[in-house]
């Protein structure tokens, strides 16, 4: 028993610092877009806390889920955020899953490249929308009355800069069509549709959006309209852009470029292919299987090509 774990803990180890070196490899071509990325995360936080400073709290709009759904309560406003977290965090998990199982059907950095492609669209999309009108905030802390509804000027640059992360975060207000929650979830999600592998875990998380969006409107942190753009605003941010950016390499497909370091084992079985392949008179890459010369109206291989001009 003990040789059996050791065993698996070496084969494990050695996994994981074979996608190690991949990873970096990947890092060292990607980090730029990587960069841009998260900076674009930072810009959206400083453009939400900046729509604050002008946030003026008045009565609650007419809402047609406000009618629907009950509210919550602001005493069980942590389940909304409960069940986003869950989502991001088994999300998080799941893009660096390569690096401990088997299975390996994506590149961690180059999937994160693409998800924060589809993030930074539709977060510039989201400060167009609430700059323009600026809505009174339906959360308990926006409304008339809290202190949090209305934020004094800053005495500082410093101030803005630091967006007052998680607080001002968490305690924002202004910044409502469309709900930044519903992109991250809705991003996550259309991901794990394309690049994901069970389908009970795609259904399940498509469940987990729609209770999510009900959730939302609950707890009275977002209008229904904040939750019903995002939905068609994200999907057709991520079918446009998905267009537009090279595809994924898929590491199950022999199609894929081979990005892992080859164990002896398989070097070798290479070495063999590719010399059985010059005795053949083949081409030693395996993507040039295009057809050879053409005699008598028929496509024949190179190495038949002799026989069938000498008659046989």
């Amino acid at each position: 028993m003990t040789l059996y774990i050791g065993r698996e803990a070496s084969k494990l180890w050695k996994r994981i610092c074979a996608e190690i070196i991949t990873e970096l490899n990947l890092l060292a071509d990607n980090w730029k877009y990587l960069l841009a990325g998260l900076v674009c995360q930072y810009i959206h936080g400083l453009a939400a806390r900046g729509v604050h400073y002008i946030h003026r709290p008045g009565p609650t709009l007419q809402d047609l889920g406000f009618l629907v759904l009950p509210e919550l309560g602001q005493d069980k406003a942590y389940i909304s955020e409960t069940l986003f977290s869950l989502i991001f965090l088994s999300f998080v998990l799941w893009t660096f899953h390569p690096f401990i199982l088997k299975s390996k059907r994506i590149y961690t950095v180059l999937l994160w490249c693409r998800v924060l492609a589809f993030l930074v669209v539709s977060q510039f999309l989201r400060i167009i929308t609430f700059y323009s009108t600026q809505l009174p905030g339906p959360n308990y802390h926006c409304r008339e009355g809290s202190k949090l509804a209305r934020l004094p000027h800053p005495q500082s640059v410093l101030e803005v800069l630091l967006i007052n992360f998680p607080r001002g975060v968490m305690y924002g207000c202004g910044d409502l069509i469309f709900s930044s929650h519903m992109i991250f979830t809705l991003v996550f999600v259309l991901t794990y549709q394309k690049y994901g592998t069970r389908r009970f875990i795609k259904q399940f998380a498509w469940m987990l959006a729609v209770i999510q969006s009900f959730l939302i409107v609950a707890s009275r942190k977002h209008y229904t309209v904040d939750v019903v753009v995002a939905w068609y605003t994200v999907n057709l941010v991520v079918f446009f852009v998905d267009k537009k950016l090279p595809e994924l390499p898929d590491r199950t497909s022999g199609n894929s470029p081979i990005l892992l370091p080859l164990s002896m084992k398989e070097r070798d079985s290479r070495t063999k292919e590719e010399n059985h392949k010059l005795l053949n008179g083949n081409s030693v890459d395996p993507a040039d299987r295009r057809l050879r010369t053409q005699v008598n109206g028929k496509n024949l291989e190179d190495g038949n090509a002799d026989t069938a001009m000498n008659g046989a």
